[in-house]
């Protein structure tokens, strides 16, 4: 039997702090008191908002950025070529054709590459298409890809050997008709996510993702194309890094000051605004010195790295969110202020 004696301050020779009390109150689990079972109290007097110890609400993306962020980047270079090398085919540019198919069927493989690789075996890859899940956008992007990828190889094997022209000219014609889905699914697969850097992003991120790939195309074909040949990737650079430029700003002004944050600062800002400074060179310089060779092909290599930036930039803006605590709470205290 324990022999310890009770006193007014409980059992004698007791460890404070690691027994109760007696009278003692017990606090209440919407106090401030930072315990295990207790939210941190709201923010008051423009404390910022808090969570469990400091902790992100979200978990972060585990994806590696070389493989994910590749990823994105490669399959919006690939799709939009496949159409490049369709308009080039049927308007009697065999060079600018053969090189966006070759570009297409790469760029493609590589993408393939680095998901596999990101997904740890080939087995994973190849299990998702045991299934067709419709309200998935990553099962419906795995078939498209897969689908993609096989006629996109097809293609530029054809016009590369030379044997069976016919079969070449349909599967360009296939990988151009899924090109603008291989080019933006990416975006409709980020924004169902809860990161809040990219769901919030869900109405501009498929204009963004297709502008990019264009300008990826576009820098592709400017540095493959003969000079009698530049003139449509010449006008598809323009159209791209506009329309790249005027997509990151909207998005950018429509999202909440704690979100937008995560586009602005980091490596994500670094590599956002590498890519604003890249896509207005390129494009002015594809437009007003797209005569010269050597200006072209300048040009076309700062509208690639512009579109690679972009990638990457929005892939680590996400992550960046996602460690946010205040981007995932404050966002939804605005919504619910307006609901309200």
């Amino acid at each position: 039997m324990n022999s310890s004696k009770v006193t007014k301050r409980g059992l004698e020779g007791a460890r404070p702090g690691r027994e109760a009390l007696p009278g003692a109150k017990r606090p209440s689990r919407r106090a401030d008191t930072g315990g295990r079972r207790g939210l941190r109290r709201d923010r008051l007097d423009g404390e910022q908002p808090r969570s469990y110890y400091g902790l992100p609400v979200l978990n972060k993306p585990v994806w590696e950025a070389r493989e994910i962020a590749g990823y994105l980047f490669l399959g919006g270079l690939a799709g939009a070529s496949s159409l490049v090398a369709l308009g080039a085919q049927v308007t009697g540019r065999p060079g600018l054709a053969r090189a966006a198919k070759a570009g297409a069927a790469g760029a493609a493989a590589l993408s393939l590459a680095a998901l596999v690789k990101d997904l740890g075996r080939p087995g994973r890859f190849l299990n998702m298409l045991r299934v067709f899940k419709p309200t998935s956008p990553m099962s419906v992007g795995t078939w498209i890809l897969s689908g993609y990828a096989s006629a996109a190889t097809a293609a530029a094997a054809s016009d590369l050997t030379g044997i069976w022209p016919a079969a070449g000219r349909a599967a360009t014609g296939v990988s151009a008709t899924l090109g603008p889905a291989v080019a933006s699914y990416t975006a409709v697969l980020i924004a169902d996510t809860a990161v809040p850097a990219w769901h919030d992003a869900h109405r501009e991120m498929p204009f963004l993702f297709v502008s990019s790939a264009a300008t990826a195309a576009a820098g592709l074909g400017l540095i493959c194309a003969a000079d009698s040949e530049a003139t449509p990737v010449r006008r598809l650079a323009v159209l791209g890094a506009t329309g790249e430029l005027a997509a990151e700003t909207l998005l950018e002004l429509r999202l909440e000051p704690v979100v937008r944050r995560a586009y602005e600062e980091g490596r994500a800002g670094t590599l956002l605004r590498a890519s604003k400074v890249l896509s207005a060179a390129g494009g002015l310089a594809a437009a007003l010195g797209g005569g010269f060779r050597p200006v072209r092909v300048a040009a076309g290599a700062a509208l690639l790295a512009a579109s690679a930036c972009t990638r990457f930039g929005v892939f680590h803006a996400g992550v960046a969110s996602a460690e946010d605590p205040a981007a995932t709470i404050e966002p939804q205290r605005a919504r619910a202020a307006r609901a309200a």
